[in-house]
């Protein structure tokens, strides 16, 4: 789950800023604004269904906030690195800056943690070199939230090595490879996975619209997003990942593109204001520290007691997961970032597509 609405080079904002993924979408001004507050709605599911209560157990309403969050998330990440990717497709520059993006903060998170735990040696390099989400699997249960980190991962180097061999034309594999997993999801039964060829689809899916935005804005599809109501997409959508609509499960990473991009094209009324705001944009800017820290507090004399007792500790979780990736991402994941651009910015190639 890494943040990559900084990654968009389009504006002239210095570097660090998070910036408007803008231009890259054709877009006027400050229209992509609304990706931040996609952004942060998506992390604040996620923590809202790791550590909070969300109703009888039966109801799975805390696996389903989840993986909407996720279907979010996922969506945001393939739309802007295909946005990245068609704008520049100079695949030196794109896995520098992915690298130094997820990896610093990544493994020095799942080194403090399996050396707290004393983890054995066979968990580090599935883990640390991301395919700890394949079988026959290498997840622990601290690290367990670092399957998506592998699926983004695994995906970065496939659109990569896919735009390294045929430049833009390879961004063209994306809508095939999305059909493709869609259709092996509904051939096994998969509903939700976190084995990257049964859940890729949700960041191909992002993808699909980046392709949409950029290649067609006024194509068919784009025309329409521009007409097509939100609102009731919604209800369908949130239920998606609740494992009772098989449908809707599979069709879960394409509503979710759909939603995205219906806000990229038009305002929308009762929502636009809240995604475009600067607590969204907080929120966001810090989401992936977040999300790698967040699950190592929900852990040991943070997660004991009795349900009343545990929950009521969970104020602390958050101010640690909060305080932590306030400090994560303007102290120690900067630097990193920094550092990439430095060495990319001025050497970026333009490669004939």
């Amino acid at each position: 789950m890494s943040s990559g609405i900084d990654e968009v080079p389009v504006t002239a904002q210095p570097v660090g800023s998070t910036g408007d993924a803008t231009e890259a979408a054709g877009q006027p001004g400050n229209r992509l604004k609304m990706l931040d507050g996609w952004r942060a709605l998506s992390i604040l599911f996620v923590l809202a269904a790791h550590m909070l209560p969300l109703g009888p157990k039966q109801w799975g309403a805390n696996g389903a906030l989840a993986g909407v969050g996720m279907a979010l998330f996922f969506t945001l990440s393939g739309f802007l690195i295909v946005s990245i990717l068609n704008r520049n497709p100079d695949v030196r520059s794109f896995l520098i800056r992915r690298l130094a993006r997820i990896v610093p903060l990544a493994w020095t998170a799942l080194a403090v943690a399996f050396a707290v735990k004393g983890l054995p040696f066979q968990y580090w390099p599935p883990n640390f070199l991301f395919y700890a989400n394949l079988p026959p699997f290498w997840l622990d249960e601290w690290s367990s939230h670092f399957w998506s980190l592998c699926v983004e991962m695994q995906f970065y180097v496939a659109v990569a090595l896919a735009v390294l061999l045929l430049g833009r034309r390879g961004l063209w594999l994306v809508p095939v490879a999305a059909l493709a997993v869609t259709a092996a999801r509904v051939g096994t039964g998969t509903i939700i996975s976190v084995v990257t060829w049964l859940r890729v689809d949700e960041i191909l899916a992002g993808g699909i619209l980046a392709l949409i935005i950029h290649a067609a804005p006024n194509g068919r599809a784009a025309r329409l997003l521009r007409v097509m109501p939100f609102w009731p997409i919604v209800p369908f959508f949130m239920v998606s990942a609740a494992g009772n609509f098989p449908i809707l499960e599979y069709l879960r990473p394409y509503m979710a593109a759909t939603l995205v991009g219906i806000t990229i094209l038009r305002p929308v009324k009762g929502l636009t204001p809240l995604l475009e705001s600067a607590p969204m944009s907080y929120v966001a800017r810090i989401s992936y520290a977040v999300y790698i820290i967040h699950h190592f507090t929900v852990f040991g004399w943070l997660n004991s007691g009795s349900g009343i007792v545990k929950y009521a500790k969970r104020p602390i979780s958050f101010a640690i997961t909060f305080g932590l990736a306030h400090f994560s991402t303007f102290h120690f994941e900067q630097r990193f970032m920094d550092w990439a651009h430095r060495i990319t910015s001025g050497g970026q190639r333009k490669v004939a597509g």
